[in-house]
């Protein structure tokens, strides 16, 4: 698993006391209950003097947390009786201590050869550290054995039973694998240090990730990192130009929105308590948020306490529609040690009280690594608490139309292995994915890699919108505001907002669907466009535009794209409420504009009946608008049929241009 090394000091720490704490209990139950169900009050698996000094000896030395001179006499004792049990399984504990697993496991495998019935706890413990180390075929076999004892502890027992599920599905899955060929994404990001917890924009385009810049003096330095992409191939990474942002202390697990204008980060305690220079905090780790402006970044800015709380907020993924922030916290009333929960964004800019996924994604175990793709419907996450390898694997469960989550499903081998997989990043394509491994053939350390993702395991297809806002006169860039509606429900799927800086924007297009897109900024007419993305042949092609906004005077045409007429008639397809109720609330927003509506076509046809058809259906929007609230008296309308063309009636593309409906500005 990759922890940020706040996160990772967090989790060790409290690792090694538990550890030490349960090999203890293990040690002291295990030798003296157990095991003395077996022998006599008072006396050891050996009757060699020597031997007992040498393990008592050794006992007080492990009591004072002297593991390798305890090792010595454990040594000694085993040298002196070879038969002596007790020796063997503490020895197991101080190997898997020190993570010498095969060690650990020899240890056991002496102990259960001189007796398998001296304690029925050994084949549950070498179970579990044979599945550390992918050893499944005999992992089974031991747990097997252990459940058919009796006077199991009933956790022990449950553990036991999944884990032959583990070992039962491990051993299919590496007998099916997955297609996985990792390719190093390269010296433009990867160098000697780690590099991990990628973050892509949807354009592919730029490259956000976290790199240790440790020093001699300095064994753990975590920066966010930048690359860009340039003919193919990421350039050289660099710090993310912000002052507030990378700090002496460590920042870890960003999220980049899809246009990459917001970046989402995690921000734990240090040891005296700090969340860095002039950032407040709340509990042992908090979700912080920076916004791009030009090419800078502003300063980053705690949450708040709706999302943020006493306890830890960590791993924050941010949706492309804008709207919900999923993340991962050990809060009270969740599921297991970490749950997954999303906080969705209020019309007033704050975020709302967050929810718990359920138990349909949240399990009885720890669930980490959240990422929900642009698709806005497909959650990636880490779970040590479902039928896997063991540790830690991958899963994705999707989200149906009801917004009700399906059942997670392992990503297979091996993507997920006996060890802790954690930090998944699909690309907006679906089909590329993105993950840190230390695996040989690097430039060090941990090292960021790309792989093609297998098709069951992609999200839904996308595209993207992307170019910049500007000022019709004056060129200037704006920070407009985008809708992006589904005309089929009028519903708004996606907001978001231009750079203020340089006016630049990115969208993404979820396929398979038509949708209006509306973008509108104060002072400024509002812009409509039309993406029937149902009829698209190349459905990875992005849109490349910019979009023009011209203020609000006299004389300014909208034109609105997404209204909609049956063929020859004038009556209004329902897909035209969402452009119409756009302009409505523009009208109301700007009190004193008065406009003429006016419909348009094309050259087919008798002249007269298309004037007649296009005052018609100019009338059936202003009719619209007046039974929605709109003064009457504040418009007007009028149909010019063909005698307006935006160009020549000479193919079927540019007479489908000229059938429109516009609204223009008589006065202000």
């Amino acid at each position: 698993m990759v922890y940020n090394a706040v996160e990772f000091n967090y989790f060790k720490k409290k690792y090694l006391i538990q550890m030490k704490n349960i090999f203890f209990l293990i040690t002291l139950i295990g030798l003296f209950f157990s095991c003395k169900a077996q022998l006599p009050p008072g006396e050891y698996t050996s009757k060699n003097k020597k031997a007992i000094a040498h393990f008592e000896n050794a006992m007080k030395l492990y009591q004072q947390q002297k593991d390798d001179d305890a090792k010595e006499a454990l040594l000694k004792a085993v040298e002196k009786d070879s038969t002596f049990i007790e020796p063997h399984l503490l020895l197991a504990e101080i190997y898997q201590i020190k993570g010498n697993i095969p060690a650990a496991i020899k240890e056991y495998e002496k102990a259960i050869r001189i007796s398998p019935d001296f304690n029925i706890n050994n084949f549950y413990n070498i179970g579990r550290l044979e599945m550390k180390i992918g050893d499944y075929k005999n992992a089974k076999v031991d747990f097997e054995r252990f459940l058919k004892k009796q006077h199991i502890n009933p956790d022990s027992r449950e553990i036991a039973e999944r884990n032959v599920e583990n070992c039962n599905f491990a051993l299919d899955a590496i007998n099916n694998p997955k297609p996985f060929k990792p390719l190093n994404l390269g010296e433009g990001i990867n160098t000697d240090l780690d590099e991990y917890f990628p973050a892509i924009t949807a354009d592919d385009q730029t490259f956000l990730f976290t790199r240790n810049n440790r020093t001699e003096r300095i064994a753990t330095q975590e920066d966010f990192m930048i690359s860009k992409k340039a003919n193919g191939a990421w350039q050289k990474a660099y710090l993310i130009p912000s002052a507030g942002i990378n700090t002496q202390g460590n920042e870890g697990a960003p999220s980049l929105s899809v246009d990459g204008q917001i970046l989402f980060f995690t921000v734990c305690q240090d040891q005296t308590g700090s969340f860095g220079p002039g950032r407040k905090g709340y509990g042992g780790c908090d979700i912080f948020y920076a916004q791009k402006v030009g090419d800078a970044w502003s300063k980053p800015y705690n949450l708040g306490t709706t999302v943020n709380t006493q306890f830890r907020e960590t791993q924050p993924s941010f949706s492309a529609d804008g709207k919900s922030l999923y993340f991962a916290s050990n809060r009270p009333g969740g599921m297991g040690e970490h749950d997954i929960y999303v906080s969705e964004l209020n019309p007033d800019g704050s975020w709302g009280r967050p929810s718990n996924l359920g138990k349909n994604v949240n399990s009885k175990g720890d669930e980490q690594s959240v990422f929900i793709h642009p698709d806005g419907r497909t959650l990636y996450f880490s779970s040590n608490g479902r039928v896997g390898m063991g540790g830690y694997d991958i899963y994705l469960v999707r989200k149906d139309n009801k917004g009700v989550w399906g059942t997670p499903v392992n990503l297979g081998y091996p993507l997920n292995t006996y060890g802790d997989e954690n930090s998944l990043l699909v690309g907006a394509s679906g089909d590329i994915a993105y993950f840190a491994s230390n695996r040989a053939g690097g430039l060090g350390g941990l090292d960021m890699y790309k792989f093609e993702l297998y098709k069951e395991a992609r999200p839904d297809l996308i595209t993207y919108l992307k170019g910049k806002v500007y000022d019709v006169r004056s060129n200037a860039p704006l920070g407009a505001h985008f809708e992006l509606i589904d005309l089929e429900t009028a519903k708004t799927v996606i907001e978001s907002d231009a750079n203020s800086g340089n006016g630049e924007f990115l969208v993404t297009l979820p396929v398979d669907k038509n949708y209006a897109l509306n973008v509108s900024m104060p002072g400024y007419l509002f812009y409509s466009e039309n993406f029937a993305l149902k009829e698209l042949t190349d459905k990875t092609k992005p849109f490349l535009m910019d979009v023009p906004m011209q203020p609000i005077d006299t004389g300014y045409v909208i034109e609105l794209k997404n209204v909609f007429f049956e063929t020859a008639k004038f009556d209004l397809k329902p897909q035209s409420k969402a452009e119409l109720n756009k302009l409505i609330t523009f009208l109301n927003a700007n009190k004193n504009i008065r406009g003429e509506l006016s419909g348009h076509t094309d050259n087919v046809g008798d002249k007269k009946l298309n004037m007649t058809l296009s005052l018609n259906r100019a009338r059936t929007v202003y009719d619209y608008l007046v039974a929605n609230g709109v003064d009457a008296r504040r418009l007007t309308y009028k149909g010019y049929g063909d005698t307006k063309p935006k160009v020549k009636n000479d193919s079927e593309t540019n007479r489908a241009i000229n059938r429109r409906t516009e609204f223009k500005v008589v006065s202000k």
